[in-house]
């Protein structure tokens, strides 16, 4: 039976705590969002399109008819919509913002996604109708704080919202403090001035149980010698809390006829997503935690009492959904396995654990992706397989009968990225391939699967005369024995029996796993001669819970050393030329490309750093606050671990530096602060090695702008050319 528009609302009011209480408690934590209408882009002249862009993220309408989605085709990642058998797509949101998830609601009338104004980390949630007409920002209007996308209720008339405190450093990232192009080498430097003030905004909220983070008794116990929330696999760093900051999830009402209401909060959170609501909206299913500890609670929202939790995987942050009844939790979750699968989670009917089972599993292969279609009668499943993607439908029965596997699907690509269904059956999938760029593709109900018109075509990957490169896997071992996996990329034209100038890339994360997809920086490279070796080093995903969970702690010293017994894989082979060894890395990759060049240093001529950490200690006193509480969980605390941290920081062993550097790094970035890169560089070139630095403008962690993105491929591609090219080392000094 659907939801009357206001019953989840209601069923929330339904708390013990007075009106005037409950906006106090709020208003302490952090203001409950309120929608701020902006303008609407209808009939905006269009920019430039691309021919070569990508296409991803796709969330369909209830009639499967439409489809919204994120493109580049204008340079950033905008909000676009086309029909699901046409090419007359069109762009919903013409402001520069990059956007980075989108969601169609349930009953049809407003899309919801999340841009970063400037580029940066700090995000922001909104809302526009299907035509384009009605925008506003629902949350993360105001300077210093962020808002992230979580679930519509089932009737489509609410959508649940996590929102940060601002900040209360000080710190403002708008390129403020970088160091003249004489003192730090830059290529290119620039500040830009701060954006005019949000509007400020308040108003009322309506709190749910307690002012603190709810834990409530579980009836599903942890496994016997492990807390539910702590991996039984290496040493466990100290979950206490790092500084201030925290988040809160809110309903919000996108007609205003509801003011919001706070479902969960939480003082030094590192994450928090409402996944699902129940049907009947007695219970909401979030996830929560710090990186490798995160778990699901099953809250029930007239009290804000935790019935429920279990440890769930990293990696997509849409764990689960509810049955229809309420008394089924579906769970992506790797407890007590090595690798994710999908759990069949029993409530009773106060929502308390009775059970788990596992529904679906696969011998080394992770569950990437869960979704289930509001009705619930089968789930469609991305497994993981070595970096590729196998695709699955599964009925979904009633609890305690038999899960029934349905066909699988031929994909034309290699990697599945996102899984939007529709209900009357079939699917939109996103895909990517090693050969052509990101793009949306719809599979029928037999799941036969064909490209969407406003898809880019195959042949668009690349420039003409440039055929794409498919990698080949490779698998080698660590001077301890940990089998390390990766893909080989040999530029086109490489005699096979000649060893060539190579660069070992490294993935961020160090979650992250490197992936059969196109990437452009690695073609910029393979046209310039250079091969490309791209390897999971331990700490990486896909590999199993043990191999994430092999960095921790001391054990970061071991993915230090599987850099270099990496390059000497390649080098044993034939495949690189032992001098003329590159390393590159983007973010965690960033940080062990500087750790390679100071704990190896004679074995890499050349590195290029993006976005990465050079010392421990200023990064977690300069990154976001519930950034800091996360990476404590896979670095070390800030506090406790300080010596071993400063151990790890490559500024403590920068007198090792050899090899010519170059940092690149977006100016608002508030994950990695830009002084990261630029204290390496600064003290590369007081010890008189070759280092520059170039500082991206409106770009922060991740570089979404097509220009920006092209500066960034030629100005790495040149410094490793310059370095790779010739047998012969250049002379090392700049000019």
């Amino acid at each position: 039976m659907p939801l009357e528009r206001t019953n989840l609302v209601d069923h929330a009011l339904g708390t013990a705590v007075g009106p005037a209480a409950a906006v106090a408690a709020a208003a302490e934590f952090t203001p409950a969002p309120v929608p701020v209408r902006v303008p609407d882009h209808v009939g905006a002249d269009l920019p430039t399109l691309l021919t070569a862009h990508g296409c991803w993220y796709p969330s369909v309408d209830p009639t499967g008819e439409s489809v919204a989605f994120i493109c580049d085709r204008s340079g950033v990642p905008q909000l676009w919509c086309g029909p699901a058998r046409g090419s007359a797509a069109h762009l919903l949101d013409g402001d520069p913002d990059p956007v980075t998830e989108v969601s169609w609601s349930p009953d049809g009338r407003w899309i919801a996604y999340t841009s970063a104004p400037g580029g940066g980390e700090h995000t922001r949630v909104l809302v526009v109708r299907p035509d384009g007409t009605g925008r506003q920002v629902l949350a993360g209007a105001e300077r210093g704080s962020s808002a992230h996308l979580g679930c519509w209720i089932r009737d489509g008339t609410a959508l649940a919202i996590t929102v940060s405190q601002p900040s209360v450093s000080g710190r403002e990232h708008t390129g403020a403090g970088h160091l003249p192009a004489e003192a730090d080498g830059a290529l290119e430097t620039g500040t830009r001035a701060p954006g005019a003030a949000w509007s400020e905004r308040d108003g009322p909220a309506t709190l749910l149980g307690s002012a603190t983070a709810h834990r409530g008794t579980e009836a599903i116990p942890p496994a016997p010698t492990t807390p539910p929330h702590v991996r039984a696999v290496g040493p466990v760093p100290d979950p206490g809390p790092v500084r201030g900051g925290g988040l809160a999830a809110y309903l919000v009402d996108p007609d205003g006829a509801n003011a919001p209401v706070l479902l969960y909060r939480e003082e030094g959170a590192a994450s928090l997503r409402v996944c699902d609501t129940s049907p009947d909206g007695r219970f909401a299913l979030v996830r929560r935690g710090p990186r490798g500890r995160r778990e699901a609670l099953v809250l029930d929202t007239s009290s804000g009492r935790t019935t429920c939790s279990l440890p769930v995987a990293d990696g997509d942050p849409w764990i689960g959904r509810f049955s229809a009844d309420a008394r089924t939790v579906w769970l992506r979750s790797d407890i007590e396995r090595e690798f994710a699968a999908l759990l069949r989670v029993r409530l009773d009917e106060n929502g308390a654990g009775r059970g788990v089972s596992v529904a679906v599993a696969r011998e080394e292969s992770a569950l990437d992706l869960l979704s289930v279609p509001d009705h619930g009668r089968w789930a469609l499943l991305a497994w993981n397989v070595h970096g590729a993607t196998e695709l699955e439908s599964t009925a979904l029965p009633a609890a305690g009968a038999a899960v029934g596997p349905r066909p699988r699907p031929d994909l034309p690509h290699e990697v599945v990225t996102r899984i939007a269904p529709v209900q009357r059956g079939g699917l939109f999938a996103a895909l990517a391939g090693s050969r052509r760029r990101p793009g949306i593709w719809e599979l029928d109900q037999g799941l036969v699967p064909s490209r969407t018109g406003w898809t880019a075509r195959d042949e668009h990957a690349v420039p003409p005369g440039r055929p794409p490169v498919r990698p080949v896997p490779l698998r080698c071992r660590a001077r301890d024995g940990l089998k390390l996996g990766g893909w080989y990329y040999r530029a086109p034209g490489h005699d096979p029996g000649r060893p060539s100038p190579c660069v070992i890339h490294l993935h961020g994360g160090p979650e992250e796993q490197e992936r059969p997809v196109f990437s452009p920086l690695y073609h910029e490279l393979l046209g310039r001669g250079m091969d490309v070796f791209a390897p999971d080093v331990r700490g990486s995903s896909g590999w199993g819970r043990s191999f994430v969970d092999a960095d921790l702690g001391a054990g970061r010293y071991g993915a230090i050393d599987d850099v270099a017994d990496c390059a000497a894989h390649v080098v044993a082979l034939g495949y690189a030329d032992p001098v003329r060894l590159g390393v590159m890395g983007r973010s965690y990759g960033g940080y062990l490309t500087m750790a390679s060049l100071v704990w190896h240093p004679d074995l890499f001529r050349a590195g290029v750093a993006v976005c990465g950490m050079s010392d421990f200690a200023t990064f977690f006193a300069g990154t976001e606050p519930w950034i800091a509480q996360s990476a404590t969980a896979k670095y070390g605390h800030p506090d406790h671990d300080w010596e071993l941290l400063r151990a790890l920081s490559p500024m403590s062993r920068i007198d090792q530096l050899r090899a010519p550097v170059l940092t690149i790094h977006g100016e608002h970035d508030t994950n990695v602060p830009p002084t990261e890169s630029e204290q390496f560089v600064r003290a590369a070139r007081g010890r008189g090695v070759p280092a520059r630095q170039l500082m991206l403008r409106d770009e922060g962690h991740e570089f979404l702008r097509a220009d920006n993105r092209r500066l960034y491929r030629r100005a790495a591609a040149d410094w490793l050319e310059r370095y790779l090219g010739s047998p012969q080392p250049p002379d090392r000094r700049e000019r």
